[in-house]
């Protein structure tokens, strides 16, 4: 079992929890290799791991996520951030999850990725996309689109379309359900909504959805985002179509229900 080290370097505890999980790891007989400032030389270790071990917060997974798609390199998680819904291992469960993990008993728990495109731009997101107006000054109408079939017009902030994985991020906040990881869909939210009947919506994965950004005036543009990365502006009346991706993440699990204890613990307290 060869582990590939991800440090968030902005978290200052980040190089010491990473250094005790090394040391577990290395005792139960893995081999962790850690980034290399050389790209080529950084590229092989990561194309060559087994798994990738990620010190940090769901930023941290997200932004990771990114690299390893193309190798389909599976990750698990050390919390260091305020909630952790992907990021399931806490400092605490070290010494018993990273046992298991060099000993290969584990699940994977695969997650389901959107493709979002307008004209050149083109991006793969975990959690979700989110239209936006940065001047929040004055309120958009937004267009939803299902297989070319007009279902709905949102006037407001934006709109979220998040996979159940990301239904827990800032959908939620928006006033999103939560979905269950396991289920193959997607949920869009309206951002700050002006209207009293504008109710999140929940599409299968196998729909291609096409969100229409209105007329609107102002300096300021709509932009797209995946997963928070990668913002594109968008002139009145561009349109981006989101799908389900090609490719998938797989989350090292130990729990069948990891998810919904992470509910129950991390967003209800207990």
């Amino acid at each position: 079992m060869t582990v590939y080290m991800v440090l968030n370097q902005q978290k200052p505890e980040a190089l010491q929890v990473a250094e005790q999980a090394a040391a577990i790891l290395q005792q139960q007989g893995a081999c962790t290799v850690w980034p290399d400032a050389d790209p080529a030389r950084d590229e092989a270790a990561l194309a060559s791991a087994d798994a990738v071990l990620t010190i940090g917060g769901d930023g941290t997974i997200l932004h990771t996520a990114r690299r390893t798609q193309p190798y389909g390199i599976p990750i698990l998680g050390i919390n260091l951030g305020r909630v952790g819904f992907l990021a399931t291992c806490e400092i605490e469960e070290m010494p018993s999850k990273l046992a298991r993990l060099a000993a290969g008993d584990y699940q994977l728990d695969r997650r389901m990725l959107l493709r979002a495109r307008c004209d050149a731009w083109e991006q793969t997101a975990l959690n979700d996309v989110v239209l936006y107006k940065g001047w929040r000054m004055q309120t958009i109408e937004f267009a939803v689109w299902c297989d070319s079939t007009l279902v709905n017009r949102y006037r407001g902030d934006g709109v979220i379309v998040a996979t159940p994985t990301g239904s827990t991020a800032y959908s939620l906040s928006a006033g999103g359900p939560i979905l269950d990881a396991r289920i193959g869909g997607m949920v869009v939210t309206p951002i700050c909504a002006h209207s009293l009947q504008s109710p999140p919506m929940v599409f299968s994965a196998q729909r291609r959805l096409t969100i229409r950004v209105g007329e609107y005036t102002g300096s300021d543009p709509v932009c797209v985002s995946a997963d928070g990365a990668g913002d594109h502006s968008l002139s009145p009346g561009a349109q981006v179509e989101i799908s389900l991706a090609d490719s998938h993440l797989d989350l090292i699990s130990f729990n069948p229900a990891d998810q919904f204890m992470a509910i129950d613990k991390k967003l209800k307290g207990r």
